[in-house]
């Protein structure tokens, strides 16, 4: 547990929440580190029955904290955001996510490996990584195509624009809208009535629907992160962060 990510425990459900609102929960390497390591221990922990993550201030996530991202870029599988990529895709124990405000990058990407998303009205999401001169992360190239089709997937992860929570629905990312008002108290009453269903059995009914994907899924996240890490070091990527921390358009007209 840090300042910036929080974690509470209470009748067998283990709540993370980013909380660095005045970033809109933008994410460091400290903050994947402790989240990484925050998994694990639900994971092991058989008093954990379902682990909830949310995010404070009326948002989910930013995304990446753009300076500590550039600081700290993710070269190898050690890295902390690796880390806990790999962690929620291998949770055995449902995984449902509370999303407020807005869900950017990897804070869209996670819920594709949720067991149950619940949003605000007022939710916007995006996966902007071909706009920075990147590339999709945490198998998104695979699951996003399988819950929204080609089409719908290549308009998210191709042109990067944010999206509604409605439109969010309409592929499948979500389960249900609600007031923005109550979706915590929604996810947190559904995380209840799950704690209340067998254990086992809700390990083994998530291990069957995912047992088709996931070595694929594996497979697909450790491409992706090859791809990721030679795309971090292309020109198009230094003119995308040059012009975001200059707050002007990149140019990447002199590119092929």
């Amino acid at each position: 547990m840090s300042e910036t990510v929080r974690i509470r425990q209470a009748d067998g459900v283990f709540h993370i929440e980013m909380a660095r609102p005045e970033k809109k929960n933008a994410l460091t390497a400290a903050m994947y580190r402790t989240m990484a390591d925050a998994l694990a221990s639900a994971e092991a922990d058989p008093a954990v029955r379902v682990i909830l993550i949310s995010g404070a201030g009326g948002n989910f996530t930013a995304g990446n904290d753009l300076a500590d991202f550039v600081d700290k870029p993710p070269m190898d599988e050690s890295a902390p955001v690796y880390r806990f990529i790999e962690g929620f895709a291998g949770l055995q124990k449902p995984f449902v996510a509370a999303v407020e405000g807005v869900a950017i990058g990897v804070g869209t990407t996670m819920l594709l490996h949720c067991d149950l998303v619940y949003a605000g009205s007022g939710a916007r999401f995006a996966m902007p990584f071909a706009n920075l001169g990147l590339t999709p992360e945490a198998a998104s190239s695979l699951l996003l195509p399988l819950c929204a089709g080609h089409a719908r997937a290549a308009e998210m992860l191709m042109l990067g624009e944010a999206f509604s929570a409605q439109v969010a629905l309409d592929a499948g990312i979500v389960n249900a809208v609600l007031p923005d008002a109550q979706v915590l108290d929604h996810a947190l009453e559904r995380c209840r009535k799950l704690t209340t269903q067998p254990a086992a059995s809700l390990r083994l009914t998530k291990q069957l629907m995912k047992r088709a994907q996931q070595a694929t899924i594996r497979e697909t996240m450790g491409f992706e992160a090859e791809v990721f890490k030679q795309r971090l070091v292309s020109p198009e990527a230094s003119e995308a962060f040059a012009a975001f921390f200059e707050k002007r358009k990149p140019d990447f007209s002199k590119f092929n």
